[in-house]
């Protein structure tokens, strides 16, 4: 059997031990802590005798001790095993104080602020899962992207790129980014505007950094993003709430907040406000711009899905009408092909990019030279936009069943069709238990987001976020389909 790597033993060589029987206590111990796992392979006689300069008769013998005591079983052409049913250990005995002995910078979140998803029954296989409006990997199209990663590492590799790089991301994928952003959402930025991070949540964070040590609070939606909030929280920012409408967020609620105690930054969603997915107005935007102005503060957009929009003309973001430098811009390129490839960027003032780089420098030096080679390829090629449009299709069809079938079996649900975004926003009757929804929907093998899970100020929301642009027609019906039976079931209870 293949062994892809060597077992390092080292034998102390008691004075009065024979040798094979110190092989087996090292052995033993290895099994006992868990180093050597139940079913893994132990190296071949010969291997473990060149190793430990032993001779080859040492170590059968201690092999056939092994398996006497039942530590190992071997396996005729396949060699020594770990016993998959080892011989009973005896207990540990915990110390009294043993709880308290956690490390003194062990960081713990609140159980209410953690992610729901966190729950390994939402994870088993079979559960249709609800997301926060994640897109579909499947419609990526993994042929061409396959090339483009191979010519990625065919010119990394003859060009010598694969050491290290600029931190601020691949000057390729930089100069695609800037000419996306001033071509198609009239933004004044170039290359040395861009810095690209691990997806729009490393974004974020390093805003956060950005302003930990900035006079003042943070100023979010009462309805907003969790990981966002955390983020600020984590640098030890002051978080404070506004409300919003149908129309985005409250700034009259705003303007009187920063009348009260100083506001060193927004942080928004304005082009599907996440989660309601309503859109900030142009009338809106224009007056956060003159507040930020006016209360010298500066604002974090998250335009963290902006191609996915169904009408002919999305909204240009807050960045394409600031003329002060005071919109720090966050996208994901990640939503475009799938989440797991973790790329996106910010777009900011050099000044700002400057002080990423040195925060980007002690995370990780610098993101994967390969993917973004290839997607910058990709972006140059047109094959990123012609991917869009095809899964913009896709989506908005999913749109339009999830909204009809919610319309027919969930009929007490409220709620507004968004023109864009991979989500719905469903408000349910007040009188739900939402917490217990989530839990009997769970039990019908569906998973979903409460509205409480969205609220900074953590209040109770009969509401809940319906991502439905990761699941087939068939997964939708199955979906939505035990969601329904979990309220109904409430209601009658």
């Amino acid at each position: 059997m293949l062994r892809n790597w060597y077992l390092t033993l080292v034998l102390e060589r008691t004075a009065g031990v024979p040798l094979h029987l110190q092989l087996v206590q090292a052995i033993t111990q290895e099994i006992q802590r868990g180093r050597l796992l139940p079913g893994s392979a132990l190296p071949g006689s010969r291997t473990i005798a060149e190793a430990l300069s032993l001779n080859r008769k040492t170590v059968v013998q201690a092999y056939d001790e092994l398996q006497a005591q039942g530590w190992i079983e071997t396996q005729a052409r396949r060699g020594a095993f770990v016993s998959a049913y080892l011989p009973l250990l005896p207990e540990k005995k915990e110390s009294p104080n043993a709880l308290q002995a956690a490390p003194s910078f062990a960081y713990t979140l609140p159980e209410n602020n953690m992610w729901p998803y966190g729950d390994l029954a939402m994870n088993l296989p079979g559960i249709i899962r609800f997301s926060d409006g994640v897109p579909d990997a499947r419609l990526v199209p993994f042929d061409v992207l396959s090339r483009a990663y191979r010519r990625a590492l065919v010119f990394s590799a003859r060009a010598n790129r694969l050491a290290y790089d600029d931190p601020r991301g691949s000057q390729l994928l930089r100069e695609a980014i800037a000419d996306m952003l001033r071509t198609e959402r009239g933004m004044s930025v170039s290359e040395t505007h861009i810095c690209v991070v691990r997806g729009s949540q490393m974004g974020i964070y390093l805003s956060a950094r950005l302003l930990a040590s900035a006079e003042g609070c943070v100023v979010m939606e009462e309805l907003g993003y969790p990981p966002a909030r955390e983020a600020f929280i984590s640098c030890g920012i002051a978080l404070e709430y506004v409300p919003l409408d149908h129309a985005g967020m409250d700034l009259d609620a705003l303007e009187a907040l920063c009348l009260q105690r100083k506001v060193s930054a927004v942080y928004t969603t304005p082009h599907h406000q996440f989660p309601t997915t309503v859109m900030l107005s142009v009338e809106r935007r224009i007056r956060l711009l003159e507040l930020a102005r006016q209360h010298d503060f500066v604002i974090i957009e998250d335009d963290y899905d902006h191609e996915f929009h169904f009408s002919h003309s999305p909204m240009l973001p807050l960045a394409s009408m600031d003329t002060d430098g005071r919109v720090i811009h966050i996208g994901s390129l990640s939503k475009v092909l799938a989440p797991g490839l973790r790329l996106g960027y910010i777009a900011a003032p050099e000044l700002v990019i400057n002080r990423c780089v040195r925060d980007i420098i002690l995370i990780d030096r610098q993101g994967n030279s390969l993917t973004e080679l290839a997607v910058a390829e990709l972006m140059r090629s047109g094959e990123i936009k012609r991917h869009v449009r095809r899964a913009l299709k896709i989506y908005r069809e999913r749109r339009d069943y999830a909204v009809k079938r919610v319309r027919e079996i969930i009929p007490e649900a409220v709620f507004t069709v968004p023109p864009g975004g991979l989500a719905l926003w469903l408000v349910l009757d007040a009188r739900l238990d939402m917490l217990q929804l989530q839990r009997d929907t769970l039990n019908q093998g569906v998973a979903i987001l409460p509205g409480q899970w969205f609220s900074g100020p953590g209040k109770t929301i009969p509401a809940l976020r319906l991502g439905y642009a990761s699941l087939n027609q068939q997964e939708l019906e199955q979906g939505l389909a035990g969601l329904a039976l979990a309220i109904k079931q409430q209601v009658l209870d």
